[in-house]
């Protein structure tokens, strides 16, 4: 069994940055898809970045292409999302998840099938 636990959320004014982490452990010895989702108040939920940790492909939502970039450290159990020049509608509530994956797989679109609680990003203008 996977456990994702989010931290890293925050407040901040439009043009600052965040970094989100994304503590994994059961996930040892697996190659796995990995992503971020968010999801704002009356929208549904959208995927953000996805990378597969065994071959670093990365995919992003055009909506943060050139602002985010997603890693992981190498170990593998902790993913990141660095969100630079931040904007009031990047707020919402981001999530962390994982499913298990071949590393020719891609990971975008795809059904995850373990998730994280969210961590609450507010940007104000």
């Amino acid at each position: 069994q996977v456990r994702l636990v989010e931290s890293g959320g925050g407040s901040v004014q439009a043009g600052g940055s965040l970094r989100l982490s994304c503590a994994a452990s059961g996930n040892s010895g697996r190659n796995y898809c990995m992503a971020w989702f968010r999801q704002a108040p009356e929208k549904k939920r959208e995927v953000v970045a996805t990378l597969n940790s065994g071959s670093g492909a990365t995919y992003y939502a055009d909506s943060v292409k050139g602002r985010f970039t997603i890693s992981q450290d190498s170990f593998g159990t902790t993913l990141y999302l660095q969100m630079n020049s931040l904007k009031p509608e990047d707020t919402a509530l981001y999530y962390c998840a994982a499913d298990g994956a071949s590393r020719f797989q891609g990971c975008a679109p795809r059904e995850y099938t373990y998730w994280g609680q969210g961590t609450q990003v507010t940007v104000s203008s």
